[in-house]
């Protein structure tokens, strides 16, 4: 078995040409890569099926557990390619979108939605993520007549940007639809819904992974004002949130997106649900072999914040130094976990109404409880997942580790903060429970003579109830 980095803090890497060979996808995982993003925005399903592919060989190979994330595209509106390499704009100058297909040109630029039937008169247009900006003058049929308000270099199939305009075409899209089957197919753990709107959204495509039968999991995308105004029903409905702060810092004002970070992330929390912190993290990395001081801040701050994973666009998918940059990811991560204190034992009132209020009041005791005793691990056995999700809510520092005959959680949990799974197939007895889960992890290094830890479970064994026993062990 091959060792691999043991962070709290999860890391999720996009895959791309930069990364998408056997050897390259290894090297990723020893480097602490804990989840591969897979951006369905590019890349055909060939490809993509042989990343999954390689993906669970090296799992397999060398037991790790690394999950597969499905990216969604979503109603992403795009320039479409131009008859010149670039076009340059002027200030005061007036432009021409069509929606048509065919090469834009000087004089009319195509676009793959038909901005008409939102735009109004007097709304921004944004272009390669805010670059350059218009103002739309006149709506004609098919055509947005716009005037240039900042100039600049416009290159082929940027993406636009409407902040103020409600876009009518829903999140989950035709080509969504098409790529989820494929998704499915491949039962991926996690998949992402862009420019959710509203719980609605979320739902939509809740009920066609239901009706496929398959245990994924949803990621929403929050990447628009009208998310962030329905963000507590969102959370409630997702199983994880992402702050996709590229197009959030381009539809709603940029000074805002570090307090909306902070924001998402404390409540994700509190409703122990995962929420991952995306774009530009470690972007100088694409080029360049260190980070700056500021994208090192970056990354330990939205560790001390509490974000479940952070995570890697183009520096992994396109870059020069895809591992270079995880690794030097694995040692901010590691210096704020260790260092900072206080990003740990975070308890939650649990609400006496609520159905599962004696396996959740039971958790957040053991790990006030783990706190007290200084136990080395908690270890704990789960069917559904839940209590995987409960533990690492309250950020203990134990390390969490989850016993499950559930294969699908071992990589689908692997996104979780601070959660590493086993396969166990259970023993009827307490005792034998016990005693099988810290001779794996004293077999592993994780456990060694003396260290005390907390082992929770549900019992009896064979009627799958929730959490309701909690045990103190010492290694002998």
């Amino acid at each position: 078995m091959v060792n691999a980095v043991f962070n709290k803090t999860k890391i999720v890497a996009t895959i791309g040409p930069a990364s998408n060979t056997k050897e390259k996808i290894l090297e990723l995982m020893i480097a602490g890569v804990d989840i591969f993003r897979l951006n369905f925005s590019h890349g055909t399903y060939e490809d993509h099926g042989q990343v999954v592919k390689f993906i669970r060989e090296l799992n397999a190979k060398f037991q790790f557990n690394v999950g597969i994330l499905q990216d969604l595209q979503g109603p992403k509106i795009r320039l479409r390619a131009l008859e010149a390499e670039f076009y340059e704009v002027s200030t005061g100058e007036t432009m021409v979108l069509a929606y048509e297909e065919g090469k834009g040109t000087r004089e009319r630029f195509t676009t793959t939605y038909n901005l008409a039937q939102d735009l109004k008169v007097g709304d921004p247009i944004l272009i390669d993520d805010g670059n350059i900006e218009l103002r739309c003058t006149e709506v004609i049929r098919n055509e947005v007549h716009a005037e240039v308000i900042y100039g600049g270099k416009i290159k082929p199939k940027k993406g636009i940007n409407l902040p103020n305009t409600y876009v009518s075409e829903p999140s989950l899209t035709k080509k969504d639809k098409e790529d989820l089957v494929f998704g499915l197919d491949n039962d991926v753990d996690w998949v992402a819904l862009s420019f959710v709107r509203a719980a609605s959204d979320i739902m939509e495509l809740k009920n066609i992974i239901k009706d496929s039968g398959r245990a994924t999991r949803i990621v929403a995308k929050i990447e628009t004002p009208y998310a962030l105004k329905n963000i507590d029903d969102i959370i409630d409905i997702s199983d994880a949130l992402m702050v996709a702060r590229g197009d959030l810092a381009v539809e709603v004002p940029m000074e805002t997106v570090p307090v909306w970070q902070k924001n998402m992330i404390r409540k994700c929390n509190a409703a122990a649900k995962p929420v991952i912190v995306a774009t530009q993290m470690m972007e100088s990395m694409v080029t360049n072999s260190r980070p700056t001081r500021a994208e090192a801040s970056d990354v330990a701050n939205a560790v001390v914040d509490g974000a479940d994973a952070v995570m890697l666009s183009a520096e992994s998918a396109s870059g020069k130094y895809p591992v270079e940059t995880v690794q030097a990811m694995v040692k901010i991560i590691s210096a704020i976990e260790r260092e900072v204190p206080e990003i740990y034992q975070k308890f939650y009132e649990e609400s006496r109404f609520a159905v599962d209020f004696y396996s959740s009041h039971l958790i957040s005791n053991s790990c006030k409880l783990a706190k007290e005793i200084g136990a080395k691990a908690i270890l704990s056995l789960t069917k559904s997942g839940y209590t995987a999700f409960r533990f690492s809510s309250h950020r203990p520092e134990a390390n969490i580790f989850i016993f499950t005959k559930n294969r699908k959680l071992l990589t689908q949990l692997n996104l979780v903060w601070g959660v590493r799974c086993y396969y166990y197939e259970s023993n009827d007895s307490a005792d034998g429970i016990f005693e099988d889960t810290e001779k794996i992890l004293v077999n592993a290094g994780f456990l060694s003579k003396g260290d005390m830890y907390l082992t929770t479970a549900s019992m009896p064994v064979i009627e799958n109830k929730h959490t309701n026993l909690v045990k103190v062990g010492v290694v002998d």
